[in-house]
């Protein structure tokens, strides 16, 4: 059978451990892909039908295959599913479900787990690729940060600002500004967006970035609700 035989299985071959550029390369087909999803009961199309569904390092994943001729090669005899994988992770990683790609491969497959699935859905460019490195800002500009508490502030939207130094898996490192606002009414988000803005030409070489500090599944944020208290 002919192996790759789509997009994401040309990009699944090139994945190796710590390969953080090929990894990103697969999410990038997978969030143009489809997958075939293993049904463990039910029958296709059924309300009662359940996903296959596995556990690996204490992380729940449900095993998918790549192309119909993987779904073959493994000889599972039970109901499927085809799903575009953007449908399919907006499905399962609000439960904090990964997705296992092709488990009867040699090696096992590949896990894409439920933080990437959620960047598939939100746009790989919105979110961070993991993992991070995240710690306390080492940035001795006080005038920078007196200029971004005085704009956030001023927005009269934000009621908290933590902080952090984050290195991503991808890119240059970031400062992050976890913000807790009034309200989640988009001329709200923007107020602060257009304040973060104006702070930001003041840096060099960093980029700044916000994070919603009760984002339950962020994280940078999980770490400032934990490790830090608002600079405000």
């Amino acid at each position: 059978m002919a192996f790759p035989a789509n997009e994401v299985e040309q990009a699944l071959r090139q994945v190796t451990p710590q390969g953080y550029e090929p990894y990103e390369h697969l999410l990038g087909a997978l969030a143009r892909g489809h997958v075939w999803m293993l049904l463990w009961q039910g029958e296709p199309g059924s309300p009662d039908a359940q996903y296959g569904n596995m556990e690996v390092h204490g992380q729940r994943y449900a095993p998918a295959f790549t192309s119909e001729d993987q779904l073959r090669e493994s000889r599972w005899d039970r109901g499927w599913e085809v799903h575009a994988v953007v449908e399919i992770a907006r499905t399962l990683y609000p439960d904090r479900w990964g997705l296992w790609l092709n488990p009867h491969m040699q090696g096992g497959g590949v896990g894409v787990p439920y933080l990437d699935l959620r960047r598939i859905v939100a746009g790989l460019d919105k979110l961070m690729p993991g993992p991070v490195r995240v710690g306390e800002p080492v940035l001795d500009d006080p005038a920078f940060w007196s200029v971004l508490t005085a704009e956030l502030l001023g927005s009269g939207v934000v009621r908290a600002a933590h902080r952090a130094y984050v290195e991503p898996a991808l890119g240059g490192p970031r400062l992050v500004i976890g913000t807790r606002l009034a309200d989640d009414d988009p001329a709200t988000i923007d107020r602060m967006k257009h304040a973060m803005g104006r702070a930001a030409g003041m840096l060099r070489g960093l980029d700044l970035t916000s994070v919603s500090l009760d984002d339950p599944y962020d994280p940078v944020a999980k770490w400032m609700r934990e490790q830090t208290r608002s600079f405000l």
